[in-house]
C-alpha cells in the first residue's frame, strides 16, 4: 500500500510549522473571544437543510432509524442556522470553530472539509463585527510570529488602517462600470461587462455578470498592503442580511480581503422571516434551474429568525487566515489531515 502523502514523515515535517502556527492562532483567538465575553458553542453538523444559497453545494447523507425508515440529512455548509437559533434562545455573544463541508470545492484556497470561525454579537451594529474582524486578523499575524499576511508574493499589513470600499466604488474604480445604474437590467449589465473586456456568456443572469466582474477585475486588487472591507452589496447578493436603511437596493453586508483573498463574510442580520422565506425560495428556484436540485428550507430556522434579537455576525475561513498568517502556499498545508479528493489541488 502506497503511503498517504500528507502523513509521510517528510511531508509532515514540511507542513509542521504551519500546523503549529494554526494551533497558536486558535489559542490566541479563543483567549481574545473569552476576554470579549463570548461563549464558545459546538454546533452539530447533521442538519435538515444545509443552507439555501443557489451556488453552495452540500454533502447529502441518510439517517436510518431502527425500524429502517430513511430520512435525508445533510452536512452543514456553515453553522449559521444553528447559531441563530442559539441567539433566539437567548445567547448574546457566541463563537464556534465549526467543521464545515462544501461539495464541488477544491483548490489552493478551497477544501471540501474546512473550519469556519463564526461569531455573533446580539444588539450590535455591523461596524462592531468589522472591528472584530480587523482584530482577529491582527491576532493571527501576531500569534503566527510573522506580523503580516502573505499570499502569492502579495503582502498585507493587518495593523495598518483598513480600507473601506463600497461595491459601487469598487466597480467604478476597477472595472469602469456604474453598478448602481445597472441594478435592474441583466442585459445592459452584461453589455457593460463586455465593453470593459470581461467575458460573460449570452443568457447569463444578473448574478453571473456581477460575479464575473467581481472575480476578474475587483477581488485581485483588494487587501493589497492593508485589509480591505468591501461593503454595501446589492440586496440580491445578500440573502441573510438586512436591507440598507437608506437604500433598500443595497444590503448591510461586507466581505474582508487580504492579498486578494476573501477571508470573511459579515452581515447585519436579517430578522424579517417573510423576507427570508422569499429570498430562500428564490435562491432554491435558481439552484433547481441551474443544477437540477434544491434543498429544503428549515422551518425552525425561519421561526428562529423571527424570534432572534437584532444582531451582527461574521463567518471567517479559519484555514485561509492561518494560510496567510503562516505564509503557506496551499490550504492543504494548514490542515492537520487534508481530505482525500479525486482531483489534484493546484
Amino acid at each position: 500500500m502506497e503511503p498517504s502523502v500528507w502523513w509521510s514523515p517528510e511531508e509532515h515535517a514540511r507542513r509542521r510549522g504551519h500546523l503549529l502556527a494554526r494551533a497558536s492562532i486558535k489559542a490566541g483567538l479563543r483567549a481574545w473571544f473569552e476576554r470579549e465575553g463570548f461563549l464558545e458553542t459546538e454546533c452539530g453538523a447533521l442538519v435538515i437543510s444545509p443552507g439555501n444559497e443557489a451556488h453552495l453545494h452540500a454533502f447529502q447523507t441518510q439517517y436510518v432509524t431502527e425500524s429502517g425508515q430513511i430520512r435525508t440529512l445533510y452536512l452543514h455548509t456553515s453553522p449559521e442556522f444553528a447559531m441563530k437559533k442559539l441567539l433566539a434562545a437567548g445567547e448574546t455573544r457566541i463563537f464556534d470553530f465549526a467543521r464545515a463541508y462544501r461539495n464541488r470545492e477544491v483548490g489552493g484556497r478551497h477544501s471540501p472539509e474546512f473550519t469556519m470561525l463564526e461569531w455573533y454579537r446580539a444588539g450590535a451594529e455591523m461596524a462592531a463585527v468589522m472591528d472584530d474582524s480587523t482584530t482577529i486578523a491582527r491576532v493571527a499575524a501576531e500569534m503566527a510570529g510573522t506580523g503580516r499576511l502573505v499570499w502569492k508574493g502579495h503582502v498585507c499589513d493587518p495593523f495598518a488602517e483598513p480600507e473601506w470600499l463600497t461595491l459601487a466604488e469598487a466597480f467604478d474604480r476597477c472595472a469602469g462600470i456604474d453598478l448602481t445604474g445597472h441594478l435592474e437590467d441583466a442585459a445592459a449589465f452584461r453589455a457593460a461587462a463586455l465593453a470593459a473586456g470581461i467575458g460573460v456568456p449570452e443568457g447569463a443572469t444578473w448574478t453571473d455578470v456581477f460575479s464575473a466582474i467581481l472575480v476578474t477585475r475587483i477581488e485581485p486588487h483588494l487587501g493589497m498592503g492593508r485589509l480591505t472591507f468591501l461593503h454595501r452589496y446589492p440586496v440580491s447578493e445578500a440573502a441573510l442580511s438586512r436591507p440598507a436603511p437608506d437604500d433598500p437596493r443595497f444590503a448591510e453586508r461586507f466581505e474582508l480581503y487580504a492579498c486578494g483573498v476573501e477571508l470573511a463574510n459579515g452581515y447585519r442580520e436579517l430578522t424579517d422571516a417573510n423576507l427570508l422565506v422569499s429570498r430562500q425560495e428564490a435562491e432554491m428556484n435558481l439552484k433547481e434551474a441551474v443544477y437540477g436540485e434544491r434543498y429544503p428550507l428549515d422551518p425552525d430556522f425561519v421561526a428562529a429568525v423571527a424570534a432572534m434579537p437584532e444582531a451582527s455576525g461574521v463567518a471567517l475561513g479559519f484555514d485561509r487566515l492561518v494560510m496567510l498568517a503562516s505564509g503557506a502556499s496551499s490550504i492543504r498545508d494548514v490542515l492537520w489531515t487534508p481530505p482525500v479528493v479525486t482531483e489534484p489541488c493546484p
